[in-house]
C-alpha cells in the first residue's frame, strides 16, 4: 500500500523529531513542526494508521509514537533530506584525513578512528584485496636438524619460520626442495595448493621424511593470514552516550560483539561502486547482536586492486543523512588519495546513493 503525501510528511516529522530527542513523538509536536494545516485529531488518526501499517509503534498507551525499522527504511529511501557538508566541514575532514594518511601502514586504523570522531559512533574499516600469492621461497640449511623457511609474498611482505627436525637432513635435500617449491608453489593461490600438488612435489623430491608437508603447511598458513581482510573497530565506548544503551547489559552485549571482531561489514566486492552508501537498519543486519542497531557503510578504492569499506554502528535512531554525508565524503577522499583517482567535480562529494536491504520480507 502506497502512503499518501500527508502520511509521508507525518512519518518524516516523527523520525526527524525522534532522532533529535530520543523521546516518543506526539501529535501536538507534529502539528507544531510539520506545517500540515490540519487538526491534531486528523494527525492522531494518521498516526494510528501508520502504526497499523507497521511504520510506527507506540511504546505505551498514553505515549507518542516511535519509528519501526520499516519506518526508518522508508525514511532513508524516500523521505530524508540529503545533507550536504558545509565548506568548513569538508575542509576539516580533508585536513584530518591528510594528517591520518601520513603513515600508510596505520592508515586503515586511523581512518576508522577518524570516522568514529566525525560521527560520534563506533566505526569500522575493512580492506579486501585480490588473492595474495607467494613470489619466492628461500629454504636455508642451518645444520642437520634445522633449516629456515623464508617466503616473499606478492604484496612484498616477508614471512619466515625456524624449523627443528627430529631427524637429520642433508643440504642437498634442502636445495632440491627449494627448487621444487619455487617451480610449483609460486604464483598460485591458497586454493590451488592442493593435496595432489603436495604429493607430486613429495615424489619429485624423493622425500620420505615429510619435509614437503611441513613447508606446504607453512605456505598455506602464510597465505591464509595474508588473504584475511584487515579490519579495525574503534570507538565502541561511544555507544554509552546514546540513550538506547543506558541499559548496561544491552550496551555490554553490543560492545563485546564489536570488540570481538564480529562479522558486521559485507564483502567489499558486493558494492556496486565507490560512490555507494549502504544502510542496514535493525533486523536487516544478519547478526542477532545488531538487531536493534543500524550500520551505515561506504565503499572506497584503496589502490592495487583493493577495495575498502568504512562504516559506523549506532542506534536505529541515527541521523542517517548526516552520517551518510560524512562517510561518503570520507570514502571519496580515501579513493582519491589511496586509489589514485581524480577529485570529483565541485559538489559531487555530496551525491549519495542510498541502498538498503534488497531482499524480500
Amino acid at each position: 500500500m502506497s502512503l499518501s503525501e500527508r502520511k509521508k510528511k507525518i512519518l518524516a516529522a516523527v523520525v526527524d523529531a525522534y532522532i533529535q530527542t530520543a523521546e516518543p513523538v506526539g501529535s501536538k509536536a507534529i502539528a507544531e513542526s510539520a506545517g500540515l494545516g490540519c487538526s491534531s485529531a486528523t494527525i492522531r488518526n494518521e498516526l494510528a494508521e501508520l502504526v497499523s501499517l507497521g511504520y510506527l509503534e507506540q511504546p505505551h498507551t498514553s505515549a507518542g509514537r516511535v519509528p519501526t525499522p520499516k519506518g526508518y527504511r522508508l525514511y532513508v529511501n524516500e523521505l530524508m533530506q540529503r545533507q550536504k557538508l558545509s565548506l568548513e566541514e569538508s575542509e576539516d575532514i580533508n585536513r584530518r584525513l591528510n594528517a591520518r594518511l601520513q603513515e600508510l601502514d596505520d592508515a586503515i586504523g586511523d581512518v576508522s578512528r577518524l570516522a568514529s570522531q566525525l560521527t560520534d559512533y563506533p566505526a569500522l574499516a575493512l580492506t579486501s584485496q585480490t588473492a595474495v600469492t607467494i613470489k619466492r621461497f628461500d629454504i636455508i640449511y642451518v645444520d642437520a636438524n634445522t633449516f629456515i623457511l623464508v617466503v616473499m609474498l606478492s604484496n612484498n611482505s616477508v614471512k619466515n619460520k625456524l624449523v627443528h627436525l627430529p631427524i637429520s637432513v642433508d643440504q642437498t635435500m634442502i636445495q632440491r626442495l627449494s627448487s621444487l617449491f619455487n617451480a610449483s608453489f609460486t604464483g598460485v593461490t591458497e586454493a590451488e595448493i592442493t593435496p595432489l600438488l603436495i604429493r607430486s612435489t613429495e615424489r619429485a623430491a624423493d622425500d620420505s621424511m615429510g619435509l614437503t608437508s611441513v613447508i606446504a603447511a607453512f605456505a598455506l598458513e602464510t597465505l591464509g593470514g595474508a588473504n584475511t581482510p584487515a579490519a579495525f573497530i574503534t570507538g565502541e565506548n561511544r555507544l554509552l552516550s546514546q540513550p538506547e544503551f543506558r541499559d548496561p547489559d544491552k550496551a555490554h552485549r553490543l560492545m563485546s560483539y564489536l570488540s570481538g571482531g564480529g562479522h558486521i561489514l559485507p564483502a567489499a566486492d558486493s558494492f556496486g561502486g565507490t560512490d555507494e552508501v549502504r544502510v542496514l537498519i535493525g533486523p536487516e543486519n544478519v547478526a542477532e547482536e545488531l538487531k536493534d542497531s543500524s550500520v551505515v557503510i561506504a565503499s572506497y578504492d584503496a589502490g592495487d586492486n583493493t577495495r575498502g569499506l568504512i562504516g559506523v554502528v549506532g542506534p536505529t535512531r541515527m541521523d542517517y543523512s548526516a552520517v551518510a554525508a560524512k562517510l561518503s565524503f570520507l570514502a571519496a577522499g580515501l579513493s582519491r588519495r589511496l586509489g589514485g583517482g581524480e577529485a570529483p567535480p565541485e559538489g559531487m562529494h555530496n551525491k549519495l546513493i542510498i541502498k538498503g536491504d534488497t531482499s524480500d520480507g
